[in-house]
């Protein structure tokens, strides 16, 4: 509506209320329609109005890619308890791989790589890693034909010793105990994720597993389940079951890495991997 034409209506306004009649409102030529009061006020500012919502859109967008960018920091907790989800906070991957000594405690072993290792493992092939822990030794059959990638992965870290040295940071009754963060607070990782691999393995007692943020999947925290759960099936992949040493898993440490006052971790001594015939 133009300005002319605002000016009109005023005046037609005005001398209808000088006459003692109300106010007519009829739709302009541009299809218009003036309204009383403050909705007549906004209809004719409309334009500051547009401006504003684009503002405030504008602002929320650029809100939302910070907090993105952000993700889950290093002091913000994992989930835990019983839920459906097992996992680290977001690891920042690094351009090439570097000793983190600092972290370990034990020089010379690599704790941050540039990506997923290739695969090298002939899926065809049986599997075992001995996870020897200050509490006993865990014999766990890996399953590379279900997931070879996950599989080939901890083959992968377990020959190259990164698990040496840390700990079971997370062990929760009847839920999960979870290991293999460089940082032992459950934040950490080896610098990159892995690919989501599917298979149709149970999620029953002694499964072997890696743990996720969302959908991402850690590339080198790992959990076994200290009881059937169910509820994790959809969401996680088994690659792996314990076939001895199950009473060890049990008697780890319970500990919630986020709460104050914690016990140290069981630590991991070594994982030694043997590959077996077709």
């Amino acid at each position: 509506m133009s300005a002319e034409r605002r000016r009109q209506q005023r005046r037609e306004r005005q001398r209808a209320r000088r006459a003692g009649q109300a106010p007519r409102y009829q739709a302009s030529a541009t299809g218009d329609v003036p309204l009383p009061g403050v909705l007549g006020w906004a209809q004719r500012h409309g334009r500051w109005w547009v401006l504003l919502g684009m503002m405030v859109m504008l602002f929320s967008i650029a809100a939302t890619m910070i907090v993105g960018d952000i993700g889950v920091g290093a002091d913000d907790p994992p989930l835990s308890g019983s839920t459906a989800t097992v996992g680290p906070s977001p690891q920042a991957a690094t351009a090439t791989a570097s000793a983190s000594p600092a972290a370990t405690g034990t020089p010379g072993i690599v704790r941050s790589y540039a990506a997923a290792p290739a695969l090298q493992i002939d899926a065809a092939r049986q599997y075992e890693a001995l996870i020897r822990t200050e509490k006993g030794d865990v014999r766990v059959q890996l399953l590379a034909g279900e997931a070879p990638q996950h599989v080939n992965n901890f083959v992968f870290l377990a020959r190259n010793r990164f698990y040496e040295g840390l700990t079971f940071h997370r062990v929760i009754a009847g839920f999960v105990a979870q290991g293999g963060d460089p940082r032992g607070d459950g934040t950490a990782g080896p610098g990159y994720w892995l690919p989501v691999e599917r298979n149709a393995v149970p999620m029953e007692a002694g499964a072997l597993a890696m743990a996720k943020t969302g959908e991402q999947v850690s590339g080198s925290q790992f959990f076994i389940t200290l009881a059937p759960q169910p509820q994790l099936a959809e969401g996680f992949t088994v690659f792996g079951r314990v076939v001895e040493g199950f009473e060890v898993v049990r008697a780890l440490t319970q500990r919630e890495p986020q709460r104050p006052g914690q016990p140290p971790g069981d630590r991991i001594l070594a994982i030694e991997i043997s590959e077996g015939p077709r």
